[in-house]
């Protein structure tokens, strides 16, 4: 059977189907959300605790008492119902679920947008609202339609300064906010092989931006080499002849530094359009660049620098946290001047840890730009993390091809 969706699913394009969920999330804000519908259901047991994952990222640690007070609820429901449970943190839900939390060829469906993220591992991930995972906690399965898939051919490697998140916001600029709606992005081609699981998850996790129903890799070595340290087993996959609704060859070493700029995601240009643009703030982390690959490459950038404009770091998880210490990461950071916050998902949801002011202007590696969305009435542009971590020393929107 074709398409990667069509082979995890088992069924064609176009069809509709219920399928158990291997595995199933919420974070702090939709697990609250869930357990409220699931109290106006009479809901008593659930389905299969053991595959219900509750990871607290979004507003941790608590940014009010009254919600405080309902992650303690949360907290101790999950005790109750025996849920696997990531308090405040362990990290953004997305990466939490990739440390050892998912395998090939399953189906994973989180309640938030960017849960298509872990089908960078060769699952299909997608996400649903918390009425739908309600439902799942009650039954353990769902329905799905099967997703048409647009297939997108990797060839060559990165340069010029260049990396997963411009070519993310390139496909998204490319297919527009709504051009892949309910569909699956496949990336294929020999350029897959030079992709570390970081830059895959890149990808996927933007998939949501052009609407598409996921963003899919096949598992290859890479995938086995990364899942090993977690002693999960990894089965290879391969294409069986997919048929796409679109295709698009693409040469990675022609993708340039990209800016989304406000306050679309898809609103895409070259870096060098917006140079010299006066920033407020710099924000490196999320569920898009937020790993340790993310961190170690603005960290040799910022090294022996000191950064023009509040710069704040939000590793994506405890362990990338880890990580960036025992290398020296953290130590490169602290002396270039910025500022550190916990693992989890910060100021990207412009709820605290970062939030701009009236007619400020911040560059962020998050994954949306929306108005209002990260402080009311503010302006902020998308970008790579090397272009973050320029701009952050020069204090402007900086392209990194005229100073790398």
């Amino acid at each position: 059977m074709g398409t990667l969706s069509e082979q995890i699913l088992g069924a064609e394009a176009g069809t509709y189907i219920d399928r158990q969920v291997d595995r199933m999330y919420v974070h702090d804000g939709t697990g609250i959300q869930t357990k409220l519908v699931w109290d106006r259901l009479g809901g008593k047991g659930v389905k299969a605790p053991y595959r219900v994952y509750v990871i607290f990222d979004h507003n941790t640690p608590a940014n009010t008492s009254e919600v405080a007070t309902l992650q303690r609820e949360l907290r101790n429901f999950c005790k109750q119902q025996q849920f696997h449970f990531s308090d405040a943190g362990g990290g953004i839900c997305h990466q939490y679920m990739a440390e050892g939390h998912v395998a090939p060829g399953e189906i994973i469906v989180g309640a938030d947008s960017h849960s298509c993220t872990l089908g960078a591992f060769g699952a299909f991930a997608t996400g649903v609202g918390a009425t739908d995972m309600a439902g799942l906690w009650a039954l353990g399965e769902t329905w799905f339609r099967v997703p048409e898939s647009i297939g997108f051919h990797l060839h060559g490697s990165f340069s010029r300064g260049a990396e997963a998140k411009d070519l993310a916001l390139w496909y998204v600029s490319t297919l527009g906010m709504d051009g892949a709606t309910y569909q699956a992005l496949e990336f294929v081609g020999e350029g897959c092989a030079g992709l570390s699981m970081t830059e895959r998850m890149t990808l996927t996790n933007m998939a949501i931006e052009a609407g598409g129903k996921t963003g899919l890799f096949y598992a290859d070595h890479v995938t086995e080499t990364y899942m090993a340290q977690y002693g999960t087993h990894c089965k290879h996959q391969q294409p069986q002849d997919p048929i796409y609704t679109r295709e698009f060859d693409v040469v990675l070493d022609d993708i340039v530094p990209l800016l989304a700029v406000p306050h679309r995601v898809d609103s895409v240009v070259p870096v060098h359009k917006y140079a010299d643009t006066e920033l407020d703030q710099v924000f490196i982390g999320t569920c898009t660049n937020g790993r340790y690959e993310d961190l170690l490459r603005a960290a040799e950038i910022l090294k022996g620098e000191t950064v023009s404009v509040r710069t704040i770091i939000a590793p994506a998880s405890r362990r990338t946290y880890q990580q960036a210490l025992q290398a020296g990461v953290i130590d490169s950071f602290i002396d270039a001047g910025c500022i550190l916050v916990p693992p989890g998902c910060a100021a990207c949801l412009g709820t605290h840890q970062g939030v701009l002011g009236k007619g400020e202007v911040g560059l962020s590696t998050a994954n949306r730009n929306f108005k209002n969305r990260m402080g009311v009435d503010a302006s902020y542009f998308l970008s790579s993390v090397t272009t973050a971590a320029v701009s952050a020393i020069c204090g402007v929107i900086t392209d990194p091809l005229e100073v790398l």
